[in-house]
């Protein structure tokens, strides 16, 4: 091997040493948080703590191994840091709650951390991801209260989970890029003095452009999306074959962390796990928080951009295909005020906000931005006269 091949492998080893250590680091700092957190916590909750400590000290030993099969010395485990400290005391002083969203924020920002390494263990991608989700559900969970009581609360509460697609705020949404948009267009040609015709060619381009634009946008998210939750279900689908005892584990931590009792959760995660379709369709529902059912059809979402935002832009359009002049413009503006006003109503409905507030809001910015558009176009067409 040359000088040079030999300095390169030592670069190679010390940076992989180096990032090793820094992983081993931030697992040891996980672990001594949620064994902090514990000691704020009490019952089930206390418990579902100490368990995620365990599975963080699992995965620092995993980087510890990395450094001795590389040759290196594994440090000593280190003193709790600063931002560990505070919020094991902030627990114990005050309550878990009060420090859980911050937990759960981090959590969720390192979900996919392992997901394209190769040093990582089988598994450690999952634990990730399911620590994230894990959190999410003891912070929708007062402490104390039982499945049931969460059962109920929702049963209580239906009026939260309407329109759980977003269909029809996408659609309402949708319908109100149009109408903005194409109502200061319109009006921009109308201020600047052209003529009925160029005025309704004008609106006609920017619905076509417009709502083909939504089109070709929403099929790429969406598809973009669509694969992406695929991959994320083969990979659940992997972990399922390859190791079926830490996937039952991370299944009952969830449904402890739902309020089911040690045995109940883990009874319900053993026999989900007997069917192999029917576990990875719950832990693509309760892992990944998706439905394998419902990823979204790219065409639907394409069709359904389309169609509302021609609806929206089509308002101001109208009146210039039977009239011409004043008359086309005041009608024109008229009726964009009136779908302003109703499109800013079914938003506020959908919001839970007063609907004449927030029709008279949207009425407001909508008609101020056509306003404006007018008032520009008035402008460069007195100019260019």
């Amino acid at each position: 091997m040359s000088a040079g091949s030999r300095d390169d492998t030592a670069r190679e080893r010390r940076r992989a040493a180096g990032r090793f250590r820094a992983l081993l680091r931030a697992e040891r700092q996980s672990a001594a948080l949620y064994r902090g957190l514990a000691d704020g916590a009490t019952g089930e909750r206390q418990e579902i703590f100490r368990q995620l400590a365990a599975v963080e000290e699992r995965h620092a030993a995993h980087w510890a191994d990395k450094l001795t099969a590389l040759g290196e010395p594994v440090p000593e485990p280190p003193a709790p840091g600063l931002r560990t400290r505070v919020l094991s005391w902030l627990a114990r002083r005050f309550s878990v709650d009060a420090v859980l969203p911050l937990v759960e924020r981090a959590e969720h920002a390192d979900a996919g951390l392992y997901d394209a390494d190769p040093d990582a263990a089988p598994g450690m991608a999952v634990d990730e991801r399911s620590h994230a989700r894990v959190l999410t559900r003891l912070r929708g969970q007062r402490p104390g209260e039982d499945a049931e009581g969460a059962r109920g609360i929702a049963r209580r509460e239906r009026w939260h989970r309407n329109d759980r697609s977003g269909a029809l705020r996408a659609g309402v949404f949708g319908v109100n890029d149009g109408l903005v948009s194409n109502t200061s267009l319109v009006m921009g040609f109308a201020g600047s003095g052209a003529a009925s015709s160029t005025v309704l060619f004008a609106g006609l381009a920017g619905l076509l452009a417009g709502a083909f634009s939504m089109a070709a946008g929403e099929y790429i998210s969406m598809r973009s999306q669509r694969e992406a939750y695929q991959r994320e279900i083969a990979l659940e689908a992997e972990e399922l074959r390859d190791d079926p005892e830490a996937e039952a584990e991370e299944l009952a931590l969830i449904y402890r962390a739902k309020g089911l009792d040690v045995e109940e959760a883990e009874r319900v995660a053993t026999m989900i796990m007997k069917d192999r379709d029917a576990a990875l369709d719950t832990m693509a529902r309760e892992e990944l928080g998706l439905d394998p059912d419902e990823l979204g059809s790219p065409w639907s979402a394409a069709i359904s951009s389309l169609i509302a935002f021609a609806l929206g832009a089509v308002v101001v359009v109208l009146p210039y295909l039977f009239s011409s002049g004043m008359v086309a413009l005041v009608v024109a503006v008229a009726l964009a005020a009136l779908a302003l006003f109703a499109v800013g109503a079914a938003i506020g409905l959908l919001n839970g906000r007063a609907a004449i507030r927030s029709g008279l809001r949207q009425l407001l910015i909508g008609g101020g931005a056509a306003l404006a558009v007018f008032g520009i176009g008035h402008l460069i067409g007195g100019g260019v006269a």
